[in-house]
């Protein structure tokens, strides 16, 4: 079973686009701020969730690229994620399963981010305006508790609990 069978098709562009901005910046490694990066670039409900808010988008892209370290030389081989990009991740698995939402979507990764707190991303958005509760309660009100985006999940598996996510893991 793929370890990111609950990411919606948005959720897993976002890495990947991450994944491609690391490698925009000729860094081996996949931060917080590209996983921002990453999010702000799809149109889903993370992007949402920031406009909603307040945040303009492309003031969002400035500042995380004015304050991303480019590479000393280009990156060759897999770019991998950082422990900071990991907690990310697993925070935003955490606020799925709190929401009882059965996917992980862009929304949620902006909360991990929130959540994680000790990142260029992070401060990006808390300078912007943007904090954890203010975020929270804009997921919930764009995707209530329970919520599945059906025309979007993938691999949803035989016997889960109805209104529960499962960790990949």
């Amino acid at each position: 079973m793929d370890r990111f069978d609950k990411f919606t098709d948005r959720a897993r562009q976002a890495l990947t686009d991450a994944q491609a901005a690391a490698a925009r910046f000729d860094q081996n490694y996949i931060g917080p701020q590209h996983i921002l990066l990453g999010v702000i670039g799809v149109d889903g409900d993370g992007a949402k969730v920031l406009v909603n808010l307040g945040v303009e988008l492309p003031k969002v892209r400035t500042a995380v690229e004015f304050l991303i370290d480019a590479g000393q030389r280009p990156v060759v081989g897999e770019v991998g994620l950082t422990p900071a990009a990991k907690r990310v991740i697993e925070l935003a698995i955490d606020e799925a399963r709190r929401m009882e939402h059965r996917y992980l979507g862009t929304e949620h990764l902006i909360l991990g981010i929130l959540r994680q707190g000790d990142s260029v991303a992070a401060s990006v958005l808390e300078s912007l305006g943007v904090n954890l509760g203010d975020a929270r309660r804009e997921v919930l009100r764009l995707a209530p508790m329970g919520s599945v985006p059906a025309d979007e999940i993938r691999g949803e598996r035989h016997g889960d609990t109805p209104g529960r996510f499962h960790d990949p893991a």
